[in-house]
């Protein structure tokens, strides 16, 4: 398994160009926007695109959807949680005063235990709620893709659409912290982490919380 970070987008959203190396075929976790950009990288990495899996639902992780579609010919998917954040794109747009951009469309919506194939590669879906309804994270071998649920000494922000801190608590202390605590962790922001670090450091939700 080959994994390229691109940093893009409005927020710096961390996408990850996911490729099996045995057989090149690969996909986005999310899709924060500048397309060129992203197929550079594809061209670079000899990948075989051909999905973006999303893990929620908010514009800095969805805005590269509608270029990517029509041009690469990507599928697209995220958890139906979300699929209403998809549908208010425009107002999230601006809220943050950007400019408009036409709605993406979904493909397939995901489900808590889904395993996703990419070539041989298998990605177990991972509901975890509270930064959104839909958001989810993508464990694939010794790797999890955490979004916004899981960053390194910090977790997502819940004060936006559908957010919870109850949710997001549970989500990350009965789902992702009795995962083994070797896994990596890559977030939606920030730099990579590991499970057995957030459990021990995170100051959230681990053993040492102070907040």
């Amino acid at each position: 398994m080959l994994v390229k970070t691109l940093t893009l987008g409005f927020f710096s959203c961390n996408n990850y160009l996911v490729m099996c190396e045995d057989t090149n075929d690969a996909v986005l976790i999310d899709a924060g926007g500048d397309y060129e950009a992203t197929m550079q990288e594809v061209r670079n990495s000899n990948a075989n695109l051909k999905y973006i899996f999303h893990t929620h639902g908010h514009l800095d992780h969805i805005s590269g959807d509608v270029e990517l579609k029509a041009k690469a010919g990507v599928k697209v998917f995220i958890h139906k949680g979300d699929q209403f954040l998809v549908e208010k794109f425009k107002d999230q747009l601006m809220m943050f005063g950007l400019p408009d951009m036409e709605i993406p469309v979904i493909d397939e919506h995901v489900d808590d235990g889904q395993v996703l194939e990419v070539g041989k590669l298998k990605f177990k879906v991972i509901h975890t709620p509270g930064h959104s309804p839909g958001s989810v994270c993508y464990l694939v071998d010794d790797v999890l893709f955490s979004g916004d649920t899981l960053f390194r000494d910090s977790v997502g922000r819940t004060d936006l659409y559908g957010g919870s801190y109850e949710q997001i608590g549970e989500s990350i202390k009965n789902k992702l912290f009795t995962l083994d605590e070797s896994i990596k962790v890559y977030p939606g922001h920030g730099s990579p982490t590991s499970i057995g670090y957030e459990k021990e450091n995170n100051p959230f939700f681990g053993k040492n919380t102070t907040l």
